[in-house]
């Protein structure tokens, strides 16, 4: 099983980015995919998740009504459009997926990928 996560880069504050998650190697139709972020010197934290079948959603706090999660089911890949960035985004952007309910522990998640640098700049 494979994650590829990309769409990563530098943005200015105010500014939009796009990270898409490719799985390949098994589909995940019965399980939730998410993804989670690490800035620096920081744990590791929770952004958002989705259940691959019907498609249901869940957030974080911090990035709710600026982000959205989505799924290309013929695709399989997962993907989170991020709005109105700030700088306190600025992390590794990481997507998971394995889990059999919407979860914000990590732990859960079974797979993850490589992680992707997204930079905010003020």
């Amino acid at each position: 099983v494979q994650l590829q996560a990309s769409g990563g880069g530098l943005v200015q504050a105010g500014g939009s980015l796009r990270l898409s998650c490719a799985a390949s190697g098994r589909t995940f139709s019965s399980s939730v995919m998410g993804w989670f972020r690490q800035a620096p010197e920081k744990e590791r934290e929770f952004v958002s998740a989705i259940s691959w079948r019907a498609g249901n959603t869940y957030y974080a706090d911090s990035v709710k009504g600026r982000f959205t999660i989505s799924r290309d089911n013929a695709k399989n890949t997962v993907y989170l459009q991020m709005n109105s960035l700030k700088s306190e985004d600025t992390a590794v952007y990481y997507c998971a997926a394995g889990s059999r309910w919407f979860t914000p522990n990590s732990s859960d998640y079974a797979y993850w990928g490589q992680g992707t640098l997204v930079t905010v700049s003020s």
